[in-house]
């Protein structure tokens, strides 16, 4: 790198999401001379959100661990480790590929359980029942109805307002995903989503929850933040929460604070820069 340079952004995005939920993101880091790039997940791609809804075949049987090296092949060919951000599950995939050492930063948004964290608020739970209520579809493609949307990302909106921005954004699921992430919140050293919290060369990770997010409340993001500490790591690993924000934080009314906090805590962290 030169002293000019900065170090690119990777975007990670969540379940029922597609990479367009980046763009106010995505513009203000670009805006501000980062090269960012957000993949969609194996399946998603580029595709547009009706394309992926009315043919949602690929997205059937894709878990975790494909997802993770979907992105860790993408990263490993780019010229420097970047910076990496992820929602929601996503970031549960950028803590995933924390433990690959790929990233110079990394800023997890609203981030689901990693392996062994058991908090499961009644809200989260309810996130996931109209998924995990049938197993016979683990390997299914369910689409989010309007109502269960209202309910995890437009929970600050009228009705009316979260159905257009349904029709905006929503996909179907990758109903493995969902069972995944359940599954290794109660199998810390054998689940899918198993991190080394006490890896001490890690980069420098920020958890970010939202005061009235549905899916990720704060009491999640706390005991994330916790495990890591707990493990005796000297990494850095730091929390912010911010009121009145929900799952839909990157968008929200408001994301320019959020996303200008994550930016300066993420360049100011950036392990690139010992190397410049």
């Amino acid at each position: 790198m030169t002293t000019t340079d900065k170090t690119p952004i990777v975007l990670v995005h969540g379940l029922w999401m597609t990479p367009k939920s980046w763009d106010t993101w995505a513009e203000y880091f670009e805006a501000r001379g980062h090269r960012v790039i957000r993949p969609g997940w194996p399946g998603i791609d580029d595709r547009e959100v009706a394309d992926i809804r009315s043919n949602p075949e690929a997205l059937k049987g894709v878990g975790l661990f494909e997802i993770a090296d979907h992105y860790e092949r993408i990263i490993r060919e780019l010229p420097v480790k970047p910076i990496i951000m992820g929602h929601s599950f996503g970031g549960v995939l950028i803590q995933m590929l924390a433990d690959r050492d790929l990233g110079s930063a990394y800023v997890a948004v609203t981030p689901g359980q990693t392996a062994g964290i058991t908090t499961l608020p009644p809200s989260t739970l309810r996130t996931g029942f109209p998924i995990l209520s049938n197993p016979f579809g683990k390997n299914g493609a369910k689409p989010i109805s309007k109502a269960h949307f209202h309910f995890t990302f437009g929970n600050d909106l009228s009705r009316e307002a979260s159905d257009a921005l349904w029709e905006q954004y929503a996909v179907n699921s990758y109903n493995r995903v969902f069972f995944e992430g359940v599954a290794a919140a109660f199998n810390e050293q054998g689940g899918v989503t198993h991190v080394d919290y006490g890896k001490t060369d890690r980069a420098p990770l920020l958890i970010i929850t939202g005061e009235i997010d549905h899916v990720v409340p704060p009491a999640i993001g706390k005991a994330i933040l916790k495990k890591y500490r707990d493990s005796g790591s000297p990494s850095l690993v730091e929390y912010r929460e911010y009121a009145g924000r929900t799952h839909r934080i990157v968008s929200q009314d408001g994301w320019q604070e959020v996303a200008e906090d994550a930016l300066a805590w993420a360049e100011a962290h950036d392990t690139n820069a010992a190397t410049v």
